[in-house]
């Protein structure tokens, strides 16, 4: 019989690139998220001390974005729009409830539900949404895990090396330190220490510290032991289904507590401050819708403004402010030389695997973090220390290597570009009531960063999260970041406008100043065409805990009312009451007796 060579030729490509109704050559894709990682990067020029090696070789293999920016500066509503692609403004989005109870977003796809959809195998661990959904998943390894805590009393508290005031804020925010054996130290109050790990939730362990050789792993340890170990195996069969896997690793966030090598490599005596002009935060406007007049100090843990509460804590608790803010950075550059490490781990794989040549890799964070710029020392402003984010692409055979980009571009943007990038079909929304993606593809950026001709807007949107419930997205607070200008509107109209160009700290606030009074007027009105009227959005939801008759479950219950009652209680601003909290607020501010059951103890 005689066969036909052309026939059989293209019949072994098809086989070779076509398995189970998909594309085999359709590319892998590794997202690696970090939290409250700001531009302390080797290559953004955040921090000059700042140890990175394993991040700079990502760039030096893509694209660095320099002028790359959150959607919210905080987590749970930033990862929300991230991983559906969904603007704070269109979904409601802009707090702690659960992002799957929005109406918007329960109706569009996540992205990794997306990719699973187009016949992904999907995967993630760590910290990836900030509640996290498991069906979202086909495989999932380690849940979010915020340890090393200290622990005492039954209790997590701060790092015993930490003093007050600062450390009376808390075991997250109000802790940081290496993470060295405990034996023998105990609380001012003759507790003794010992390590734990643990998240929002219940799930808790022991941490063994013997010495520095011999420990237990801390968490984002553990997630690159699993990110590792599903790469190898992943590899070990290239031609099957393509993969989307996510890595959430949880530091730079607080609690600021990784291994004391890391904390080796910057001596406190070497520590570069941050340029901070004294004085700066007197023509801002934050303070003057957190209740506090511009120039006021809070009085109390009641206030809003945590990133006032937080600078002003930690100088009081140091001989110096200088000294104050170069133990924090000590503490914040080696939780990200320690996230880096694992970055280098991840790399290595991928790179002496048969996926380097077909897997995206994207580096990010959730938002920045301030470092005592403007005495404000957190997240959640719409300043540039809290919008910018590190953004990394490598995408082989289209991104560009070793190059920079610096045209604005935001978190938003991540979902349509591995659309792009991956050939994803199919609709985002689930049906009706969901919303199509609002970010644009960065591929033409990829492909030119310095001269590609995107479809997205010429501003960056920051939206700003404040402790209530319900929000308006016409009455709400917004940044704009262009290519040379910030401008930001606060709910109350108060105004300020940054050259970015000329003052690339925001320094000096130039909304009041005449000659500039048409850019306003210019940024207003685009400003006011990328927000939607109050009222367009479907309602937010309502959260209504279920009761139990189980003891725990109903104190948890009772809890969970008390905080929508009295959410100031909710002293480090993480969007959960734990019980700590809750007592420390009923002592100082609420002094009634308790209603809900004595579980353990803890009421």
């Amino acid at each position: 019989m005689k066969v036909n060579s052309t026939a059989v030729i293209f019949a072994l490509m098809m086989s070779a690139h076509t398995v189970g109704g998909y594309s085999a050559e359709r590319p892998n894709v590794i997202f690696i998220i970090c939290d409250d990682l700001n531009d302390y990067v080797e290559g953004f020029d955040g921090h000059p001390d700042a140890v990175t090696p394993n991040m700079a070789r990502l760039a030096k293999t893509g694209v660095r974005f320099t002028q790359a920016h959150c959607n919210i500066p905080i987590c749970g509503p930033s990862r929300a729009s991230l991983f559906t692609g969904v603007y704070p403004q269109n979904s409601g989005c802009y707090g702690f409830t659960k992002w799957d109870t929005y109406e918007v977003l329960k109706n569009s796809r996540t992205l990794m539900d997306h990719f699973r959809a187009n016949e992904y195998h999907t995967l993630g661990t760590g910290k990836l949404m900030h509640h996290m959904v498991r069906q979202e998943w086909k495989q999932y390894g380690n849940r979010a895990d915020y340890g090393p805590f200290a622990f005492a009393g039954g209790e997590k508290v701060a790092h015993p090396d930490v003093p007050a005031p600062f450390r009376d804020i808390g075991p997250v925010d109000g802790s940081f330190g290496p993470f060295v054996s405990l034996t023998g130290r105990k609380t001012p109050d003759g507790k003794p220490l010992r390590w734990q790990n643990g998240g929002w939730g219940n799930f808790a362990e022991p941490l063994r510290v013997d010495s520095q050789d011999n420990r237990d792993l801390t968490p984002d340890e553990l997630n690159g032991d699993w990110t590792v170990e599903n790469i190898r195996r992943l590899a070990e069969h290239p031609g099957r289904q393509p993969f989307f896997m996510g890595v959430g690793f949880i530091r730079p966030h607080t609690p600021l507590i990784v291994p004391q090598r890391f904390f080796d490599l910057f001596p406190l005596k070497e520590i570069d401050l941050p340029a901070i002009r004294p004085g700066d935060v007197e023509d801002t406007h934050a303070r003057s819708i957190r209740g506090l007049p511009s120039g006021s100090e809070p009085t109390s843990s009641r206030t809003e403004d945590m990133g006032t509460r937080l600078f002003r804590n930690l100088v009081e608790s140091y001989p110096s402010g200088d000294e104050a803010l170069c133990r924090f950075i000590q503490a914040y550059l080696a939780s990200v030389a320690s996230v880096d490490e694992q970055v280098g781990r991840i790399l290595d794989v991928i790179d002496q695997s048969s996926l380097k040549e077909n897997t995206i890799v994207v580096l990010t964070s959730d938002h920045g973090w301030g470092m005592g710029e403007k005495d404000y020392l957190y997240k959640n402003s719409l300043w540039q220390e809290s919008t910018q984010v590190p953004l990394i692409v490598r995408v082989p055979g289209i991104a560009k290597q070793d190059a920079a980009c610096s045209t604005p571009v935001s978190l938003i943007d991540l979902y349509p570009t591995l659309v792009d990038l991956c050939g994803l079909t199919g609709d985002t929304k689930k049906n009706d009531k969901g919303h199509a993606l609002d970010g644009h593809s960065l591929k033409p950026l990829l492909e030119q960063p310095d001269a590609g001709q995107w479809s997205g807007p010429s501003e960056a949107l920051t939206a700003l999260y404040k402790w209530r419930m319900k929000y308006k997205p016409s009455r709400e607070s917004y940044s704009l970041r262009s290519k040379h200008w910030r401008y930001i509107h606060y709910e109350n109209g108060k105004e300020e406008l940054y050259d970015t160009t000329s003052d690339p700290h925001e320094w000096h606030n130039l909304a009041d100043k005449p000659d500039h009074a048409d850019r306003l007027v210019s940024f207003r009105r685009r400003l006011l065409e990328r927000i939607p009227d109050t009222g367009t959005i479907p309602p937010q939801p309502v959260w209504q805990p279920k009761a139990s008759n189980n003891t725990k479950a109903s104190a948890e219950v009772w809890k969970a009312k008390y905080f929508v009652k009295h959410p100031k209680a909710d002293a480090n601003r993480d969007g959960k009451l734990t019980w700590p909290e809750y007592k420390a607020y009923r002592a100082k501010f609420d002094p009634e007796p308790a209603k809900a059951s004595k579980q353990d103890g803890k009421i």
